[in-house]
This record gives C-alpha cells, structure tokens and sequence, in this order.
C-alpha cells in the first residue's frame, strides 16, 4: 500500500504507454456498446469530416486512470476523476496509435489523506486529455 507521508507534490508515480489498434477498437465497442462506426470505418469517419477513425473517448479514459489503479493497489481507493476530452486519437489502420500517460502527485490533503493525482494523455505529443485529475483516498 502507498504510504501518504512519502508523497510530495510533482512526484510522478506512474508512466505508461498503451498501444491501440483497430481490434481493440472493435472489442472495446462490443464491450461498451457504442458501436458508432467512426470507430472502425474509415469512409463513415471521413464522412462526417473525421481525419479517420478515432478511438473511443471513453477507452482512452480509461487506459489513462489504468496507472494510478495500479499504483493505488486498489481500484476503489479512486474517489473521483474528471477529464476534458481535447483532441482524438486516430487509430491508424496499419500501425494503431501509441497513448502515453504521465502521473503526478498535484495535490495533498493531510487531513482526508487523499492525493490528487494529475495526469498527462498524449497522443503524437499532443495532450488528448484535458485537466485529467484523479483523487485517491489513501486512509
């Protein structure tokens, strides 16, 4: 278990890298349900005036809380986590698309014992995920 006393704000407890293709795109609808085919089709994302298919918002959520879950020990230690969705990721056909996440202590709170815990999403080095915070309670 994380011991609260060790955290300084900017200290980064995770880094991550997901690697997306179109098969995860595919397994992740069947799973969520979202099915619309900007997810998987090329000429339905262009259609619409998509550069191309873009993976799900919701999947690359969740890829991103995915180290601080492992870092908490816990998945129910995360009491709240809030995004702004700010650019998609394409998923290329052929070579898929590479998420990057970065996760920082921003804030402490000594008397709940619960760390904001800020993260960085990139995708081609442009953030994808806007004000990504995570609040772990670590009591």
């Amino acid at each position: 278990m994380v011991d609260f006393s060790t955290l300084s704000k900017g200290d980064v407890i995770a880094e991550e890298s997901f690697h997306l293709t179109r098969d995860n795109l595919v397994r992740y609808a069947g799973a969520s349900g979202d099915f619309n085919p900007i997810h998987y089709r090329d000429d339905v994302a262009v259609s619409v005036g998509l550069p191309g298919v873009l993976a799900h918002g919701m999947l690359t959520m969740g890829l991103a809380v995915q180290p601080v879950s492992n870092w908490a020990g816990d998945p129910a230690r995360i009491v709240d986590y809030q995004v702004r969705f700010t650019r998609p990721v394409l998923v290329d056909g052929q070579t898929g698309a590479d998420v990057t996440v970065s996760a920082a202590v921003g804030a402490l709170e000594e008397d709940t014992q619960i760390v904001r815990i800020d993260l960085t999403v990139k995708f081609n080095d442009e953030t994808v995920l806007g004000k990504a915070q995570v609040r772990v309670n670590l009591a």
